[in-house]
């Protein structure tokens, strides 16, 4: 039997409860956390002229495990998320989103005509997940790739990194307020 199970029991009743109380009071002030993302999109299919738009958009379409479990577990409503194009001249973050509604089972993969179709998504014990997003800010320009590799404290930046493709990848407090410096010329 593990040491702090035994010796619990010595422990008097109000001080295991306070220490519960405790420890629940700083898992929920964690879990209110404002968390930040990036997620790219080809402008071609969905660009941030196109959720300006649109206003709010179903992030839909994620079919890579690793980025599934981001939006599935991590995403949270009123995390902050920079919007990338990617396969554009330049490719480069060019506003801000935020999500509205957490995870839910992806509509495309039950939809057989649809390009994201997965016949082994069951509605029951769904595969995929999406996450909606709301318009937050379009940037008055670009922030190229190029330039975030050559600015200071974006090094770690998952999207700078060789080998890191992910559509969805997460983004520290930092970071994002790094590329608001940028994109605001601050």
């Amino acid at each position: 039997m593990d040491l702090a199970v035994r010796l619990e029991r010595f422990i008097p009743e109000q001080y295991r409860f306070e220490r519960f109380v405790s420890t629940l009071i700083k898992e929920v002030a964690m879990a209110k956390q404002k968390q930040f993302w990036l997620v790219k999109s080809e402008p071609s299919s969905y660009s941030i002229l196109d959720l300006e738009r649109d206003g709010q958009t179903g992030w839909e379409g994620v079919r890579n495990y690793q980025a599934r479990n981001l939006l599935r577990d991590e995403f949270k409503i009123g995390d902050r998320v920079l919007f990338y194009h990617s396969n554009a001249e330049p490719s480069g973050v060019v506003g801000i989103a935020e999500v509205v509604q957490a995870a839910y089972p992806d509509p495309l993969a039950f939809e057989s005509e649809h390009e994201y179709f997965d016949a082994r998504s069951d509605p029951e014990r769904p595969t995929w997940y999406a996450v909606d997003l709301a318009f937050v800010e379009r940037f008055r320009r670009i922030i190229s790739l190029a330039e975030l590799k050559a600015t200071p404290g974006l090094e770690r930046m998952m999207v700078v990194q060789k080998g890191h493709r992910l559509s969805v990848q997460p983004v520290t407090r930092s970071e994002f307020q790094t590329v608001l410096r940028l994109a605001r010329g601050g």
